[in-house]
Formats: C-alpha cells, sequence, structure tokens
C-alpha cells in the first residue's frame, strides 16, 4: 500500500505582548483558527500561564518565551528561538507597546521618556520585524499556509495627541514600516498589515474611562460602544488566515468610525 501523506502542519503564529489585554485576545482568537502559538511577553507572572492554559485548552500547542523586544541585542537568539520551537513561523502579530507614564505638555517631553517609547513600539519592533522577515525571505511557504506580519499601530497613528506626542509618532512610524516591508517582502509571499485600533476596553485605558464614556456618549464614533480586544483580534484573525491574499501594505481602522472626518 502507498504511504499515507502527513496531513499538512497547523499555522505557527508569534504574538508579542501576548499574556493581557489585546495580546491576549489575540492569541486566543488565532489558537481558535487552529494556530500555534509562540507567545512573547517582557512580563514573567501568572498572566502567562493562565495564557498558556487558555490556547491549550483551545487545542493548539502554545510556548511562552520571556522576551525584551527593546533588547535588539538579543534579537536574533530571541527569532532562533520562535523558529525552532515548532521548526517554523508563519505569522508575526507586533502588540507590545506602552503608553507615556506622564501625559503632559510637548514642551516638556523628556529624552528619558522618549528613549523609552521609541525603544519599544518602534526601534523594538522595527529590528524584531527585520529579523524575522530575514527568516520567512529564506524559507519556502507551507502549502497551504498565508505567510504574514501584522502590526498593532493605532488611532494616533493620525490622530494627533499633543499630551503623549512620543506616542503618537511611534504608532505613526509603525505605518510606514508596514508599507515598506510590504515592498520588501511581496514577492516572497509575505505580507503585511497595519491594525489601527480606536478606543479599547484594555488596562492602558483604564485611567481615562470617565473621558472616553463622556466622548462617546457625546458622539465620538458612529458606533456609539467602546471598542473590545476581541474586536481588534476578530481582524487580526482574519488577515493572519489569509482571507485577504491580494492586499499588503494596508491599514484597517478598528475603531467604530473614529477616523470619519465630519462637519
Amino acid at each position: 500500500m502507498p504511504p499515507i501523506p502527513s496531513p499538512p502542519r497547523s499555522p505557527i503564529a508569534a504574538v508579542t505582548g501576548a499574556s493581557r489585554g489585546i495580546g491576549h485576545a489575540i492569541a486566543l482568537a488565532l489558537a481558535s483558527a487552529g494556530f500555534d502559538l509562540l507567545l512573547l511577553d517582557v512580563v514573567q507572572d501568572h498572566g502567562n500561564e493562565r495564557a498558556v492554559h487558555d490556547r491549550l485548552t483551545a487545542g493548539c500547542r502554545a510556548t511562552f518565551i520571556h522576551a525584551d523586544i527593546a533588547d535588539i541585542d538579543g534579537r536574533h537568539a530571541l527569532v532562533d528561538a520562535m523558529f525552532d520551537t515548532y521548526g517554523a513561523l508563519d505569522c508575526l502579530v507586533n502588540n507590545a507597546g506602552v503608553q507615556v507614564q506622564v501625559r503632559g505638555d510637548l514642551l516638556d517631553v523628556t529624552p528619558e521618556s522618549y528613549d523609552r517609547v521609541m525603544g519599544i513600539n518602534l526601534r523594538g519592533t522595527f529590528f524584531l520585524t527585520q529579523a524575522v522577515a530575514r527568516r520567512m525571505v529564506d524559507l519556502t511557504a507551507a502549502p497551504g499556509i498565508h505567510r504574514s506580519v501584522v502590526t498593532i499601530s493605532s488611532a494616533n497613528a493620525y490622530l494627533a495627541g499633543p499630551d503623549r506626542p512620543e506616542y503618537c509618532m511611534s504608532k505613526m512610524a509603525l505605518s510606514m514600516m508596514t508599507r515598506m516591508f510590504a515592498l520588501r517582502l511581496g514577492e516572497a509571499g509575505v505580507c503585511t498589515y497595519e491594525i489601527r485600533p480606536g478606543i479599547i476596553r484594555t488596562g492602558m485605558t483604564a485611567p481615562a474611562k470617565e473621558k472616553y464614556d463622556r466622548w462617546i456618549a457625546g458622539g465620538l464614533t458612529p458606533m456609539a460602544r467602546w471598542g473590545e480586544p476581541e474586536d481588534v483580534a476578530g481582524a487580526v484573525r482574519t488577515l493572519a488566515e489569509g482571507r485577504m491574499p491580494f492586499c499588503t501594505g494596508a491599514a484597517f481602522h478598528i475603531d467604530g468610525g473614529l477616523h470619519i472626518h465630519k462637519l
């Protein structure tokens, strides 16, 4: 009898900042889509254990990797570990990021705050993506598996927030990064996408809940509700699964219409 062919392998995704908030929801959505997961986070706590448990319960393989993407000197060892864990990597989700620690006057931004935000949100994300992209270019895609880089930016990629300029600039730069990698990786069959979340209910937005409640009730967005991490996660799943195969370098607004200008 002829040998029975092996079933195609599961797609493999890495999610940075995967232990909580939007990252946690993204990982759950990808697990439900059949992805095996690498869960990257700088924080080591019970959230990591919960994250891995949730993915295993969903029926996929899940591995936690302690990683600080701001440590670009360690990026090559990190990427080796990412590819070695399951033997491949098909999707990188750049979700890790930080807000400013103190909001205030644009004229009072300190070099320390600027360097911290840019070091994680932009510098770390860029060089991790570069290292992953090099490996992707050198490898052949597995049959039937879509390859992609999905970067979570923010509505502040286009909406100016003068009380947090370093954050806004870092997110705007991620938009250009997405387009640049689209140009470079297109011929290798790797698509890049940017997700721009609006006002999403997470720990990061919790301190401003009362303000955002007032704004939303006052008509800030056509869809008069908070966004949820699952709203962002659903968009990431759609893209990572390859449901938009003739699209790359594009930005998707998951913001309830916040981006729509009106008179």
